[in-house]
């Protein structure tokens, strides 16, 4: 497909995936889980609202409109780019922002058809070149085959700390086991009330215990969650220990695996801010914000050590689960939003009933 550029001028290769939300594109940009893909937005118009200051942070901290310190992307496809932008937390325009954090982009792309060959085809491989000079198509398709597989890569290196970070001065802490972590799960475990303790993806058990947490949360973030062994091998020891442990997205498949279910694949993911899922619990639907490209394999659910607690409204697939003695819960879905609807914050409070309570608030 050709089009008109804009952020940075170069050539970048990776998984090609598409994201049905109409707002939200700074979080979005800027979500670890992101990766090592290209991105399509299915929105018609992006960039008119422009992009809110890096630098702006609330008390503690930690960014207030980013989930990382970077774009995560490593390209976007779009329909039409605004050039012009208005808001009153203006800072850049997105052509703007993309060229300073060295992204490129493509407009003028029909992005509903291309959205319609990735369900009918699944998420692949693709290459996106932004240029002065007129571009290569066939050099592109033969660097295209050697690029290295998205399903073949190990991301924790990009994406999670390589230091311990302390948020907070309160009492009590959380260990959030960073695998690709959003900011807005910092932000919402300190609206419970407690500090947030960031650690590095392979930080092992003891080293986590040392803390003295009340709980652990294992993040979101990107990539096949069996390319995380040594996070497996610490839920492992969470969930014997019965330490209130709470896993989001990518901690959810990998809390899944250390229970003994199983992870595959999706054919083309779900990322947006609109997929509906049913809390078994009390038969009610909930509107979630998702960003995630595997996912727990529903037929394992009955030979591990959990319970089904959330499933997808669309296509039955598994949304949360409940371990059937133990306090630990996961979901696939995203309780912190940024961006999304609110609806799930609910999940953080769940957590700190574990904590506070134990088992009894598992009723």
């Amino acid at each position: 497909m050709k089009g008109q550029g804009f952020g940075h001028s170069t050539t970048v290769f990776g998984e090609i995936v598409f994201n049905t939300g109409m707002v939200g594109y700074a979080e979005t940009l800027t979500d670890p889980s992101y990766n090592g893909q290209i991105l399509t937005l299915t929105y018609p118009l992006v960039g008119n609202y422009g992009v809110p200051d890096p630098s702006v942070t609330d008390e503690d901290g930690i960014s207030k409109f980013f989930e990382s310190d970077k774009m995560q992307i490593r390209g976007l496809v779009i329909h039409e780019l605004s050039l012009t932008a208005s808001h009153w937390n203006l800072s850049m325009t997105l052509d703007e922002w993309m060229d300073k954090e060295k992204v490129p982009g493509i407009s003028g792309v029909d992005t509903r058809e291309l959205t319609k060959k990735l369900r009918a085809g699944g998420v692949m491989m693709a290459a996106l070149a932004v240029s002065d000079t007129e571009i290569d198509a066939e050099s592109l398709k033969e660097q295209l085959g050697s690029a290295k597989d998205y399903t073949s890569q190990q991301f924790m290196d990009a994406v999670s700390t390589k230091e311990v970070r302390v948020y907070g001065s309160d009492k009590k802490s959380i260990v959030v086991i960073d695998t690709g972590a959003k900011n807005a799960i910092l932000r919402n475990i300190r609206e419970i009330g407690y500090n947030v303790i960031l650690v590095p993806w392979n930080m092992p058990y003891e080293k986590i215990m040392s803390y003295n947490p009340k709980g652990v949360v294992l993040s979101s973030g990107p990539g096949d969650p069996r390319k995380c062994p040594d996070t497996i091998d610490t839920a492992r020891e969470l969930i014997k220990s019965n330490i209130p442990t709470l896993g989001i997205c990518l901690g959810a498949q990998i809390i899944g695996i250390a229970g003994n279910a199983e992870t595959y694949k999706l054919k083309y993911g779900h990322r947006g801010q609109n997929k509906p899922c049913i809390n078994l619990e009390n038969n009610q639907v909930y509107v979630t914000s998702q960003n995630h490209g595997y996912g727990i394999t529903p037929e394992s659910i009955a030979g591990s050590d959990f319970k089904l607690w959330f499933t997808n409204a669309d296509d039955k697939t598994v949304e949360g689960i409940k371990h059937k003695r133990q306090n630990c819960v996961a979901v696939q879905f995203h309780p912190e939003a940024a961006p999304g609807p609110f609806d799930c914050k609910f999940i953080f409070e769940e957590l700190r009933h574990l904590m506070e309570e134990g088992a009894a608030a598992k009723k």
